[in-house]
């Protein structure tokens, strides 16, 4: 009797065994992935509305899978169907599927069907990785910031090379005083030798005085003084309108370096009435969001000696207080208000100017007007915008004629007036007639 419980104990303890040993095998599996490819995949296919850390379009999908075996049961399998035709999942009446769905306002989930088991392995693999080993933040164990002195430490060398410079002038003009004083002391001893008289104030006379006596001084120094003040006064005045370098902050700080700069974004993405309309327009808030619905901090990389990535971070904070984002639930809630932009560039009302003749007519190039705009953290208004500014560029500038629509009706005219289409000028045109600019 004894001998038949032993072997019925033994016979489960087998099983037993060899259920551990599937169980523990199939966990094994299931970490297999490679992070990597995953992390190329996750970037590909799935970063648009999912981050790893937030909710955003999508649910977070770090440790996806660990936490849907934990609180839902759930395994593998299912998130293969899921991914692949989550559509399928949920007309096929899934609670869980349907739980998501419903919790994000029926937002199908975009099926994957190209993807293979072995690929959606690998973003799994990508998702499990610890985020303080694939992105160290400050706060993770061991983080080593970045060394940020190299661009402080240049600040301090052109403030020291600044130094050396003014001393070096201070340095070349006392030599120069003494050197004068010492042609004076020359000239005096040798006019002594050869008995020539000076004519001299007499010991004791103000200088002022000896100044007004000597009548050629004092008109070599009224004439000076009078046409250095009228080089200053039209100076002056023809600064009056000529907002060249004006910089002002912007209520909510938007970086042209990290946009048109670092990213590529294309100027008429933002200034798209810069094709069609006189004016270039101030992107509303919404084309903001097209991108930063999904961006909502930005990279370590970005951050310079002057702003910090929690200043970045803040900066599109305010973004979302603007358009009533709520970013933790990732929807509006139409609580808005305006932003109040600083106008930098603005012509006289007198004067005539068309972005898309420019733009779409002639193909000129943003920064030709604007200056490098996509190196510039905050815009300044890099050109003068002067009339003569204007003018020398109508006369410099060839008119993009060949291939192009806007001119087809006047081709063979133009031709026969200046020969060589590739070099007809704005200014030959009627780029210099008065009524062109001003109406």
């Amino acid at each position: 009797m004894k001998q038949v419980i032993h072997r019925k104990l033994s016979s489960n303890i087998l099983r037993l065994s060899l259920i551990i040993l599937i169980a523990f095998s199939s966990s094994l599996s299931a970490q297999e992935g490679d992070p990597a490819a995953g992390k190329a995949l996750f970037n590909t296919n799935c970063a648009s509305c999912h981050k790893m850390d937030k909710k955003m379009t999508g649910p977070a999908l770090r440790n996806v899978e660990a936490r849907l075996a934990e609180d839902e049961g759930l395994d593998r399998e299912w998130l293969y169907s899921w991914i692949k035709n989550s559509a399928g999942m949920v007309k096929s009446g899934d609670a869980y599927a349907n739980k998501i769905y419903a919790e994000y306002k029926g937002v199908a989930m975009t099926a994957f069907p190209q993807l293979s088991n072995a690929d959606i392995d690998n973003i799994l693999a990508y998702t499990a990785v610890d985020p303080c080993v694939s992105n160290p933040k400050p706060g993770c164990p061991g983080y080593v910031p970045p060394p940020g002195g190299e661009a402080t430490s240049s600040g301090d060398g052109d403030g020291a090379s600044n130094n050396l410079i003014l001393g070096a002038l201070a340095l070349l003009f006392a030599l120069l005083a003494g050197a004068l004083v010492l042609v004076n002391r020359t000239l005096r001893s040798f006019a002594q030798e050869k008995g020539v008289q000076l004519n001299e104030a007499p010991k004791g006379t103000p200088i002022w005085k000896a100044f007004v006596q000597n009548q050629f001084l004092v008109l070599v120094t009224a004439i000076f003084l009078l046409l250095a003040s009228g080089y200053f006064v039209y100076g002056y005045f023809m600064q009056v309108g000529v907002n060249q370098g004006y910089e002002p902050v912007q209520e909510i700080h938007f970086s042209h370096r990290i946009h048109a700069g670092d990213n590529g974004v294309d100027c008429k993405y933002c200034h798209s009435s810069a094709r069609v309309s006189k004016t270039s327009g101030i992107p509303s808030l919404n084309v903001c969001m097209n991108c930063h619905k999904s961006i909502s901090e930005v990279a370590d990389a970005t951050a310079t000696v002057e702003h910090s990535k929690d200043f970045y971070d803040g900066e599109i904070k305010k973004l979302y207080a603007a358009v009533g984002w709520d970013d933790a639930n990732q929807e509006y809630t139409g609580e808005t208000k305006p932003v109040k932009w600083t106008r930098i560039h603005n012509l006289p009302d007198f004067a005539y100017f068309n972005h898309s003749q420019h733009v779409s007519v002639a193909g000129v190039e943003c920064q030709t007007c604007h200056g490098p705009i996509e190196e510039m953290e905050i815009v300044s208004q890099h050109a003068p915008l002067t009339m003569g500014w204007c003018i020398n560029c109508h006369r410099e500038t060839n008119v993009k004629v060949k291939d192009n629509a806007y001119y087809s009706k006047i081709h063979e005219q133009l031709a026969k007036k200046y020969g060589d289409l590739d070099q007809i000028k704005a200014a030959q045109m009627g780029g210099l007639e008065c009524g062109k600019c001003h109406y």
